[in-house]
């Protein structure tokens, strides 16, 4: 029987990879730097602060990553995401439906905790979770398992009475790490490899579904 399911954020309960990547582009063109020979898929579900040190290793020193990094929370900030309109319209119906059963609900997220809670006040989804976890309350971001035992940890529930929802593979990979099932928002836009995945969902609105046949 399944007592509680931890989420990801990005790409499962909001749509916000293609803002982020526009995002990012403005920003580092603004410093002279063109991510256009990459695209979301290569920024998605990965800690950003390991990304700058890779993406900005060829123009900066170490020193000079950090003052970057720095000024891209800074700049996001006065470039915040307009997630009440980015959130997927299957999410508040399913969440509401896994809580009015009992099911405890947690969010496990590589994002920064502003942006997490940016993300759920705004869009008046805090409720509904009894653990939120960002990358500052872990030591390893995805794919290491940490933020997924943590989380298991948190709710008090035995891993095999826990599902993951994810949609990266580096998030699905952490999941799997963890010992927990997982299933996967499928991708149909950036060919992210979900092979690791138990199970694949179109949207959230199969959940319940999925959630009554375990």
């Amino acid at each position: 029987m399944i007592k509680g399911i931890i989420f990801d954020m990005d790409g499962v309960l909001f749509d916000t990879e293609p803002f982020y990547f526009k995002r990012r582009d403005m920003f580092l063109r603004a410093k002279g730097i063109t991510i256009e020979n990459l695209s979301p898929k290569d920024f998605i579900g990965g800690n950003l602060q390991e990304i700058w040190k890779d993406l900005l290793a060829n123009h900066f020193s170490p020193d000079q990553v950090k003052v970057v990094a720095a000024d891209y929370e800074a700049y996001k900030l006065d470039h915040k995401p307009p997630y009440q309109e980015l959130i997927f319209s299957e999410v508040k119906p399913c969440l509401e439906a896994l809580r009015k059963r009992g099911i405890k609900l947690a969010l496990a997220s590589n994002s920064s905790q502003t942006d997490i809670l940016l993300a759920l006040d705004s869009s008046q989804m805090s409720p509904f979770f009894d653990v939120i976890l960002a990358r500052e309350d872990v030591t390893h971001g995805k794919p290491h398992p940490e933020i997924y035992d943590k989380a298991a940890q948190q709710l008090g529930i035995p891993k095999d009475e826990l599902l993951v929802v994810e949609d990266s593979q580096k998030g699905i990979a952490a999941a799997k790490a963890s010992g927990m099932t997982v299933l996967a928002i499928t991708d149909y836009r950036y060919g992210i490899d979900q092979s690791q995945a138990d199970q694949h969902l179109d949207h959230l609105a199969q959940l319940c579904a999925i959630v009554e046949q375990l």
